[in-house]
């Protein structure tokens, strides 16, 4: 089975072909960084704009490379929801539209679910794992019984982890996107201990992140250390403080993963499998503790590639593949959405 998955939920325009044993034949991903980054962030219109220029010729290089035509596809899958409605609607309506014209089943995924089923494409992960979904708008827990079952444990209560990267970022003049800019100075630190910020809701039950106050945390550290008359930190300060930032928030999604990994077995009865995915998941110093955590806990770890944590359409392709598999069908009527929580998602069989 051969499927064509199409992804325009943000700020990446994407598509692939992906077959049922799992081979990714094509991934194509079209980046949209230099027309946002003069803004320091996402402008909903310019990527809606983007999508509809650049769509049409991504699924052609998709199935260029894959070495297929519309003949040889089993379905076509789009992201339909959550995401910025105007290109989520770009995507869905080429998805549904090809469906239609070539007579092939169409599937709306959910984009959240393509991120927590990639580790079921590269590395065949068993159901149930703990998953810890980390990205730019996402920052949550979640046990992952199965295709469209999952129960959330936690998830934060202000900002999302990859929105702190990229405010801090911001902060301390390190450009766009947010995440591997402080990762990236915070590799020339040369005292990531200098600065003694705080690990929030640390020690605490639960399985809740918050991250603003370590942002404020960061901005109150920042404003006492001295600027260059274009108002800008000395090169060490925010490598410094960028490794300060790093690893507090190491160190928090590790506290908060660590009652979330009793949580899951307490409820399962079962060790499963740690998986993280998500843009931020392509954090080397997040990936290394939580490996450090999973093996203290016997607990496999899995991390998908980094070309596989942000953004793809390969993601969206294998849980289109997955559902598919499971006899789902959706129809022509089917209408994007903004907000899609992954404890709305249900297969055909299951009660509402």
């Amino acid at each position: 089975m051969n499927v064509l998955g199409i992804e325009t939920s943000c700020d990446e325009t994407a598509a692939a072909v992906v077959r049922d044993d799992r081979t990714v034949l094509s991934n194509v991903v079209l980046s949209q960084l230099d027309e946002h980054r003069p803004y320091g962030g996402v402008v909903p219109e310019i990527a809606a704009r983007a999508h509809l220029v650049h769509l049409d010729g991504i699924v052609g290089q998709a199935l260029e490379q894959a070495g297929l035509g519309f003949d040889d596809l089993d379905g076509i899958v789009a992201t339909a929801g959550p995401g910025l409605i105007g290109g989520v609607m770009i995507g869905a309506t080429m998805g549904k539209s090809l469906a239609l014209a070539r007579g092939l089943p169409f599937v709306a995924v959910n984009h959240l679910e393509g991120h927590a089923l990639t580790a079921r494409l590269t590395n065949d992960v068993p159901f149930p794992f703990l998953l810890l979904l980390v990205s730019g708008g996402h920052c949550q827990l979640l046990a992952v019984d199965d295709v469209g079952r999952y129960e959330k444990l936690g998830g934060t209560i202000d900002d999302a982890v990859g929105e702190a990267f990229d405010k801090t970022a911001k902060l301390l003049g390190l450009g766009y996107p947010g995440g591997p800019a402080v990762e990236q100075a915070a590799q020339s630190a040369t005292d990531p201990d200098r600065f003694a910020l705080p690990r929030p809701l640390n020690g605490r039950p639960g399985c809740d992140f918050s991250f603003a106050g370590l942002k404020t945390a960061v901005r109150q550290a920042a404003d006492k250390l001295p600027v260059s008359e274009d108002g800008i930190l000395a090169a060490g300060d925010r490598a410094d403080l960028a490794a300060a930032f790093q690893n507090a928030v190491a160190d928090v999604i590790a506290d908060r993963t660590r009652n979330a990994i009793a949580t899951f077995r307490e409820g399962r009865g079962q060790a499963g499998t740690l998986v993280v995915a998500g843009g931020v998941a392509a954090n080397k110093k997040l990936r290394a503790t939580l490996e450090t955590l999973a093996d203290g806990a016997d607990m496999p770890f899995v991390a998908p590639p980094i070309s596989l944590c942000t953004d793809n359409a390969a993601m969206i392709a294998w849980a289109g593949l997955e559902r598919l598999r499971r006899g789902v069908r959706d129809g022509f009527d089917f209408k994007p959405r903004p907000r899609w929580p992954l404890s709305e998602l249900r297969l055909p069989e299951e009660p509402a």
